[in-house]
């Protein structure tokens, strides 16, 4: 009612109970739903996030906020090299068949207890390419598991790095995504009225 701008982003189908606020939302450019997709391989995912949306649940998400006239963004998170790397282009084929306009990605990053946590699921879950995933992750971080500096932090350095960052930009072009890249407006924002009681506050 406030034309506040909002985004959220999901993993969950649960965003669909709010389908019909999202697209009076987007309606008016102050709303915009993103969806994460780490892989579209089933029991991959199954292993990496066992409490979240499948993959092709997600997609179905997706059709479904952009049939319903929601803003769509999709995230491809986190990329991880030697596992999901080499997804990319099926992922941009089928989140634009699915009808997103927008995307992006961000490479894996393990600060903190993360490291202990995922190096852990490596050895139990793919122990054959756990030394091979590590290594390639490194690579991406300067030799380490994770840079806190902000332009090495979300998309990582190196040969790696540059061919995952080509091969989005060549894909995104092929599937016309990312070409309507406009911000949300903030220009329709109304003071909310409650009771009365926000006129209790003065510029």
């Amino acid at each position: 009612d406030c034309a506040q701008p909002v985004s959220t982003m999901t993993k969950s189908a649960l965003v669909l109970r709010d389908v019909d606020l999202w697209a009076k939302m987007s309606k008016q450019n102050t709303g915009r739903v993103t969806v994460t997709l780490v892989t579209l391989d089933d029991a991959l995912a199954k292993d990496l996030e066992p409490r979240a949306a499948s993959p092709a649940r997600r997609l179905r998400i997706i059709r479904e906020l952009v049939k319903a006239g929601v803003q769509v963004n999709v995230n491809i998170a986190p990329v991880i090299p030697g596992l999901t790397d080499k997804e990319m282009p099926a992922i941009l084929e089928a989140v634009a068949d699915a009808g997103a306009r927008r995307v992006a990605w961000v490479m894996l990053r393990l600060p903190y207890q993360l490291k202990e946590l995922f190096l852990d699921w490596l050895q139990r879950c793919v122990p054959l390419r756990a030394d091979h995933v590590e290594s390639l992750i490194r690579q991406v971080h300067d030799g380490k598991l994770y840079k806190a500096n902000l332009a090495v932090r979300r998309r990582g350095r190196g040969q790696i790095a540059d061919h995952v960052s080509k091969v989005f930009d060549v894909f995104t072009r092929k599937h016309g995504l990312n070409r309507d890249v406009r911000p949300m407006r903030r220009d329709q924002f109304r003071r909310p009225s409650l009771n009365g009681q926000m006129s209790l506050f003065k510029d």
